[in-house]
């Protein structure tokens, strides 16, 4: 049964570029409640731990350095089918695949830098969110 919440980050391009602003403007167009939201940086071991799952790709080294490199905007979205209708508000990972009015064809710049995170599944959103955010941050 799909949950009601997602987790997502406007990663450090997408801060850069001065898009969080257009970029959570979609999100609440798109029917997302923000549950909860703070700007932050990753340190190295921070952006390591989350992305373990992708430690032995050859990308590793250079997504931590990304992910690092400035401030993020780490949020708990929600809305029915949270995970499943972020992912298409979100779009491909390669912005040049992505749809038409999708976060990543509007913001992204790259596969590496694609401007935002979402939540691949349900249990991932949980496990995400709680890394993120403290359990009385998530209201």
């Amino acid at each position: 049964m799909a949950t009601n919440r997602t987790f997502t980050m406007i990663k450090p391009d997408g801060v850069e570029n001065g898009h969080i602003g257009g970029i959570l403007n979609m999100i609440t167009e798109g029917g997302f409640r923000i549950v909860s939201m703070k700007l932050t940086q990753l340190t190295v071991a921070d952006a390591q731990k989350f992305y373990a799952v992708h430690s032995a790709r050859p990308f590793f080294g250079e997504l931590v350095e990304f992910m690092t490199r400035g401030p993020i905007v780490a949020a708990i979205l929600e809305k029915d089918n949270a995970v499943e209708d972020f992912r298409t508000l979100i779009g491909a990972t390669n912005p040049a695949d992505a749809a038409e009015g999708t976060i990543r064809k509007k913001y992204a710049t790259s596969i590496g830098e694609n401007a935002v995170h979402g939540s691949d599944s349900d249990e991932n959103a949980a496990i995400e969110s709680a890394f993120h955010f403290a359990g009385r941050e998530q209201f």
